[in-house]
């Protein structure tokens, strides 16, 4: 069996963050860091436009309030504004932290650190590094995990967490190299790992947000809290899915139907292409449902809108946004100095998660925490973001919630003991779970059962939801799950064999699949990025509340948490 003092599952922004924390607060500690991937190939590293903090560098009038205040009005007042109140007085100090670190961040003619205009934002507060943020971040975090000792376990796949008589002990991991199954016992787990964009048919997110840490957690019986908000990014690139950063927005590019109209001056006149996600990715789709969307030859009724950025000039393209002009002209073939690129919205991100208090700690219950659980970024949800996240946020909420839950944990160890496991039913069982796999004889290839999975989410949890659409969605899953025990492998090796790994991700989707599509049904109202055709408007009366659903095979159940309204009352949300 293996041991650490600390096991962190996921290698990108919060659990590295997280890792260098605990390794700075007490240097004895034996921390590990276990990813089904490199940590730089975490999805941390294809953050593009950057992180908010109110350093005032370029708009003198901001400070922690108003920051707070954009995020909650953002949220549709879904969010908890103790947690919320956290992240945006400790924004300042973070960035500071992370140059000291080493990250370059874009500059001023003066040399401070630059910051720009994202949406839903008041204030010019997005401190970026051009338009490849969490490339710069993440890679020097990644660097000091090696200068702080902490080890890495690179491509290995967690299959469960160890929970017993509600104390976390440790998980089963699999490596995928050479298909060896270990037992690792830590005083204190945490999970990081990311969201599940690839619940989706079309999504921003690269091919391993599978959501696997969500489901460990719900395969536990632990609760998922919010799991109904999804954001749809408005702005992917069409038809690969790949996400345009909402940067390129942020330095001035404007949204057009194929009318040539700037059509979100009909949305949010005061905020324009700047309008929260939530409301730019339904003005957009409703401007396709209205037969203003554009087709590839340019007529009329089509399925994207544009993205103009030629009134920006050459120079301006290239010095602040290249990645997005880079992955058009990739992808598109299109030169985006001279031609509009065709955007359309794209699954993106994650506000609901694994539910933790303030310093990480997982709640088992509305009322009660797990002991030597902890999870941070956006796998997990404090709520920062409630219903919609406001862009540059989600990396802040990385490093200040990894930070926060790494120091958390560094006190939490000190004078533990490892814990007691009896390795070898774990083990057995793991090994049974993967030769099941590859003795299966079944009619279902991976791909397909994992396609006709996303389209239907796609299809009945997408912009708009209504109760029937998602009824039948809900029925059509049922059936995908019972076909998942038909799948088979073609590869039947133990070495490097990648279908594996498909199969257990796909058994994550399912699992995360389900809990939204169910809390959606379950919230009959329309709150930020949780938009219902049959329930038009926002019912505090009965759904200022957090979704908590608990995930069983014989279906989920449902019930509810308060929301921390600590600063601001709720008020009617307009742009």
């Amino acid at each position: 069996m293996l041991e650490h003092d600390v096991i962190i599952v996921g290698g990108g922004l919060a659990g590295s963050r997280a890792a260098v924390e605990i390794a700075r607060k007490n240097p004895s500690l034996n921390v590990a860091v276990v990813a089904k991937t490199h940590p730089i190939r975490s999805h941390s590293v294809a953050a593009q436009g950057g992180i908010a903090a109110s350093l005032q560098n370029v708009d003198p009038e901001d400070s922690w309030k108003a920051h707070a205040f954009d995020t909650v009005k953002g949220s549709d007042y879904l969010a908890d504004q103790d947690a919320v109140e956290i992240l945006a007085k400790e924004a300042p100090d973070v960035i500071i932290d992370l140059e000291h670190l080493g990250v370059l961040f874009s500059r001023l003619p003066d040399g401070r650190i630059a910051q720009r205009a994202f949406g839903g934002h008041s204030h010019n507060r997005t401190c970026y590094a051009a338009d490849k943020t969490g490339h710069a971040i993440l890679h020097e975090l990644v660097n000091n995990l090696r200068r702080y000792g902490v080890h890495i376990y690179q491509e290995w796949y967690v299959m469960r967490l160890i929970l017993e008589d509600g104390q976390a002990k440790g998980v089963v991991m699999y490596h995928i190299l050479d298909g060896e199954i270990v037992v690792l016992r830590a005083k204190a787990v945490m999970f990081a790992t990311g969201g599940y964009g690839r619940v989706f048919n079309t999504t921003s997110n690269d091919y391993a947000s599978t959501g696997d840490g969500l489901a460990m957690a719900a395969m536990v019986g632990l609760p998922l809290q919010d799991m109904e908000f999804v954001q749809f990014h408005p702005t992917g690139l069409y038809p690969a899915g790949v996400l345009i950063s909402e940067a390129v927005r942020g330095e001035g590019a404007y949204l057009i139907n194929s009318d040539g109209d700037r059509f979100m001056a009909n949305y949010a006149p005061s905020r324009m292409e700047l309008a929260p996600r939530d409301i730019t990715s339904r003005a957009i789709t409703l401007e396709i449902s209205a037969g203003r969307g554009i087709n590839m030859d340019g007529t009329a009724g089509g399925p994207f809108i544009y993205l103009d950025l030629r009134h920006m000039g050459r120079e301006k393209i290239m010095s602040r946004v290249p990645f997005a002009w880079e992955e058009a002209h990739r992808l598109l073939g299109i030169d985006a100095v001279n031609k509009p690129m065709p955007v359309r919205p794209t699954a993106h991100y994650s506000m609901g998660g694994i539910p933790t208090n303030t310093d990480g700690r997982v709640w088992a219950s509305a009322d009660s925490l797990v002991d030597g659980l902890f999870a941070a970024g956006e796998c997990a949800c404090v709520s920062v973001h409630g219903a919609n996240r406001l862009g540059s946020n989600s990396l802040l909420e990385c490093v200040v919630y990894g930070r926060r839950t790494g120091a958390a944990i560094a006190e939490f160890v000190e004078g533990r003991k490892l814990p007691d496991i009896e390795e070898e039913p774990y083990i057995q069982e793991a090994r049974e779970q993967i030769q099941g796999l590859l003795d299966r004889s079944g009619e279902y290839r991976i791909d397909f059962l994992r396609q006709q999975f996303q389209d239907t989410m796609t299809e009945h949890c997408g912009v708009f939801r209504s109760q029937n659409v998602m009824q039948e969605g809900l029925e059509k899953l049922k059936q995908l799950q019972e076909q998942y025990q038909e799948v088979y492998l073609d590869d039947k090796g133990k070495l490097w064999n990648t279908e594996i790994i498909e199969a257990l991700e796909l058994r994550s989707i399912i699992v995360v699949g389900e809990t939204i599509l169910s809390s959606a049904l379950s919230r009959q109202e329309s709150r930020g990025a949780h938009s219902r055709e049959d329930f038009l408007q926002r019912n505090d009366e009965q759904f200022l509340r957090h979704t908590l659903a608990y995930y069983s095979l014989a279906g989920i159940d449902i019930s509810y948490r308060p929301v921390a309204v600590t600063m601001f009352e709720p008020q009617e949300r307009k742009y």
